[in-house]
């Protein structure tokens, strides 16, 4: 019993010094090599591993998903306008083995990937108008009413790339990169390519921004033509307003003043019926003070009734 489990343990001890062992983690795959060929199946599950010591070595590749990020490139439409397109890729190995066999690591993947993804972006984006590219074919150019903030942004004097605006495009380059993939045999798969975003060159950028402040003026004029319209409509609403007021004012205040003067009458009258010379005496003093002053010169017979409160 005991020398068995001494035999164990040397031979364990064994392995482990010759490499006879290794471990693959959960985002590993791996193969093993065996005098520069692949032998056995893939290996896909994690845990510790056995080989050959001394004559078989071992390959790992990653099992997640890995990104391609494209430098920017300037390609001319099929209307010979040009313009930088700058993609990105997602992809993932499928088959370890075809993969070891056409690319060996994931740096020549990468390279290889560049020639066909840019290859099949190149020859999608010269088969294409400008419009197309640019502005989705599935809505209608809207109106400053119809225009939501947000439906054009810039950064950078970049023109991002709208999801909905270019699925048929993204589609058709997925599928060219994966006819290309599958004829290679790499045994990649491209999970996804989308245009990060689409640059004008100058020339084409002055026009555009030309365009567009054309374009906001023309709004700008429009709203300033409505601000207006709206000013003069309260103006308008706002003298009629004043008109309505002076007039029911004027109509108050000639109420007033009738009811004032109907009063005054009346207490003249009543006044007069209860002293008649007094009130001939205080009317003649009113007169006296409205008609002469310091100036006046006054010719007239001293048997006038005008005269009359002026004697002595």
């Amino acid at each position: 019993m005991k020398r068995s489990i001494f035999s164990i343990v040397i031979i364990f001890t064994f392995l482990i010094l010759s490499g006879g062992l290794f471990v693959v983690n959960e985002k590993e795959q791996a193969i093993i090599i065996q005098f520069g060929k692949p032998v056995g199946n893939i290996i896909t599950d994690a845990g510790l591993k056995f080989k050959i010591p001394l004559i078989q070595t071992v390959i790992k590749f990653d099992k997640r998903i890995l990104e391609w990020d494209g430098s920017a490139n300037e390609i001319p439409t099929k209307d010979n306008k040009y313009i930088f397109i700058d993609a990105f890729a997602r992809w993932k190995i499928t088959d370890a083995l075809q993969f070891y066999k056409s690319a060996k690591n994931e740096m020549l993947a990468q390279s290889r990937l560049d020639d066909i993804i840019d290859g099949a972006v190149r020859d999608e984006i010269t088969n294409r108008n400008m419009n197309e590219i640019i502005r989705s074919s599935q809505r209608q150019m809207e109106t400053s009413e119809e225009r939501e903030e947000g439906d054009i942004s810039a950064e950078d004097s970049a023109i991002q790339v709208s999801q909905g605006a270019r699925l048929d495009i993204l589609q058709s380059i997925k599928n060219n990169v994966a006819l290309r993939l599958s004829d290679l045999k790499m045994g990649i798969e491209v999970v996804d390519i989308q245009l990060k975003r689409i640059n004008y060159n100058k020339q084409v950028q002055a026009k555009l921004f030309n365009r567009m402040i054309s374009e906001q003026n023309m709004i700008a004029e429009k709203y300033r033509g409505q601000g207006q319209g709206k000013k003069q409509e309260i103006l308008g609403m706002q003298i009629q307003k004043s008109k309505e007021v002076r007039s029911q004012a004027y109509l108050e205040a000639q109420i007033i003043k009738g009811d004032a003067d109907a009063k005054a009458v009346s207490i003249y009258a009543e006044a007069y019926n209860k002293s008649p010379e007094f009130y001939n005496f205080k009317k003649s003093l009113e007169t006296y003070t409205k008609t002469l002053d310091s100036t006046t010169k006054v010719i007239m017979s001293t048997d006038g009734k005008y005269f009359k409160y002026l004697t002595k």
